[in-house]
C-alpha cells in the first residue's frame, strides 16, 4: 500500500520524515500542498479524525502574521478557510495510512503506526 505524505516540499521536518520514509522502504506519494494545493473535504475529514487544533499550525510564521481579528474566536470552519487560504497553515508533515492519518513526525509514532497498517 502506498501511503500519501503532504506537506511543504522545502519543510525540514518534511525532508526527516521522507528520509524516514525511504530507509525504512517505505512507497509513499509526496502531496506538495502549497504547489499543488489541497480541498476542504480532505481537511474537513482530518479535522473529524485529529480535531482542527492539531491541524492548525499555530506557532507558524505565516499564522502570527495574521492580524487579531483573523486569529480571534477561531472553529472548525474558520480554521479550515485559513488552511485552505495558506497551506502552510497546515501543521506538517500530515500521512495518510488509508483509513487514518499521522500529524507531525516522530519516528517512533510513524514505525508503530506502519507495523500496524
Amino acid at each position: 500500500m502506498a501511503y500519501i505524505l503532504y506537506g511543504i516540499k522545502a519543510c525540514d521536518t518534511m525532508k526527516k520524515a521522507r528520509t524516514w520514509l525511504d530507509a525504512q522502504g517505505v512507497e509513499f506519494v509526496f502531496h506538495d500542498y502549497k504547489s499543488a494545493g489541497i480541498d476542504r473535504p480532505r481537511l474537513e475529514k482530518w479535522c473529524a479524525e485529529q480535531g482542527w487544533e492539531t491541524l492548525l499550525n499555530r506557532a507558524g510564521t505565516t499564522f502570527r502574521k495574521l492580524d487579531e481579528a483573523q486569529k480571534r474566536d477561531l472553529d472548525q470552519d474558520r480554521a479550515i478557510d485559513l488552511m485552505l487560504a495558506q497551506p502552510s497553515m497546515i501543521k506538517r508533515p500530515v500521512l495518510e495510512l488509508g483509513d487514518r492519518i499521522l500529524v507531525g513526525f516522530k519516528p517512533e509514532r510513524y514505525a508503530e503506526a506502519i507495523a500496524h497498517s
